[in-house]
């Protein structure tokens, strides 16, 4: 009679105490703003209690946390992992299921990130078509991809050859300048594009241009040669002649990403009183420009998209023209970032939204299209074939830059 009766009572246990022991090492490698990142976890069990340690790698840079928080209840598990910077703690937040070998979890960093991953226990190997969901985006880096009618492109391909340097044609130049900036207490760098011919005798409009969270003041000219995009448009008289400024939107005296550029988000939220108050008075100092709300326009990727909307759309007495490219979770709420619909019409030139459909991080851009069409607010909402990399964001600047500073560009 006792076998039953243990049977029984074993049923009756809660899952907590029959879960799968997670004690050991489990390995992940996933996509995310800053690169493809290497993690190691391991796990000690007891109960449903969970401790242990995270050890990362990312663009040969490494770094160990303790990990805390951990719970597990049944085959659910979650954690918390510390990341410290200048004196900032940013909790990365974990949260999944438990199987044999794997976990599925979702990765939250603070309120600037999050992405899908999976750990395998040490041992097992992850199969091909997860390692090819991963590179094409639609399990990995940003989360699930979800695809409505309204998400299709607004613009053909751009040509080929739109970014390569062509031979026979004027060229602008790149200069990089240094100001002094009242907010972050310290020289910073800024990348200077002026086109071809430029001349004090003539006042040009500007385009202010971010990076994303891994960059600085020239990820737009390694990865994308903006320079390049807009000789060649200019030269086929595709786009106004204008200034373009790169400068460091991770507003902190030491502006580098450094090993964890995650944990330099908060400095990027601190950008725009950098932007307002000590960049653009010292290019209106120092280059020939026009001045005028309708001659400056605000554009970013992925964590510069979501600056640009935060203070492009926050600031429509300095900006008459805004571009998010993959703008990342750093967005404010839609509801935030246009309080008055009929306001944000009068006074936008230009509104431009873009991403590519292999991009997790299209839920961001998703949510802002679909509550400006709920408001009537014109907007151009652009879905190409690509994922969160540079062949979007260079079509992006190609698209946004025939756009601005010309007459009429509401749609």
């Amino acid at each position: 009679m006792k076998t039953p009766l243990t049977l029984f009572t074993l049923a009756a246990l809660p899952l907590a105490i029959l879960a799968a022991d997670v004690s050991g090492t489990w390995k992940s490698e996933f996509d995310s703003q800053i690169g493809l990142q290497k993690y190691t976890y391991t796990f000690k069990q007891d109960g449903t209690n969970l401790t242990g340690k995270a050890r990362s790698e990312v663009n040969d840079q490494k770094r160990e946390a303790e990990l805390k928080e951990g719970k597990v209840d049944g085959d659910k598990i979650s954690f918390i992992e510390m990341l410290n910077f200048q004196g900032n703690d940013i909790r990365i937040a974990y949260m999944g299921t438990i199987s044999t070998n794997e976990l599925k979890l979702t990765r939250e960093v603070g309120t600037f990130a999050k992405e899908d991953i999976v750990a395998k226990r040490d041992g097992a190997v992850q199969t091909a078509s997860t390692s090819s969901q991963r590179r094409q985006g639609r399990t990995g880096f940003g989360g699930t991809i979800t695809l409505g009618p309204d998400d299709k492109p607004a613009f053909p391909p751009a040509p080929e050859g739109f970014d390569k340097a062509r031979n026979g044609i004027a060229h602008g130049k790149l200069e990089m300048i240094e100001y002094d900036s009242k907010s972050v207490g310290n020289k910073r760098k800024a990348l200077v594009y002026t086109p071809p011919g430029y001349s004090a005798d003539t006042k040009y409009p500007v385009l202010y241009l971010l990076h994303g969270i891994g960059g600085d003041e020239e990820e737009w000219r390694r990865g994308g040669h903006p320079e390049i995009i807009l000789d060649n448009l200019i030269a086929d008289k595709k786009a106004v002649p204008m200034i373009i400024v790169m400068p460091n939107g991770r507003a902190q005296p030491d502006d580098r990403a450094g090993n964890n550029a995650m944990s330099t988000a908060p400095a990027f939220g601190k950008f725009d009183q950098d932007l307002l108050g000590s960049l653009i008075p010292f290019i209106e100092s120092k280059y020939s420009v026009k001045s005028d709300r309708e001659s400056r326009a605000l554009a970013g990727l992925s964590m510069g998209g979501g600056q640009s909307l935060n203070f492009g759309l926050g600031n429509l007495d300095t900006f008459a023209w805004v571009g998010g490219f993959s703008s990342a979770p750093n967005t404010k709420p839609a509801a935030e970032l246009v309080p008055d619909p009929a306001a944000a019409t009068k006074k936008l030139k230009l509104l431009y939204l873009s991403c590519g459909n292999k991009d997790g991080l299209i839920r961001i851009s998703q949510g802002v299209h679909a509550y400006l069409k709920e408001k009537n607010v014109p907007h151009t909402w652009h879905v190409d074939e690509y994922a969160h990399d540079f062949k979007h964001w260079k079509e992006a600047l190609y698209q946004f830059s025939q756009l601005i500073f010309k007459p009429s560009s509401k749609e």
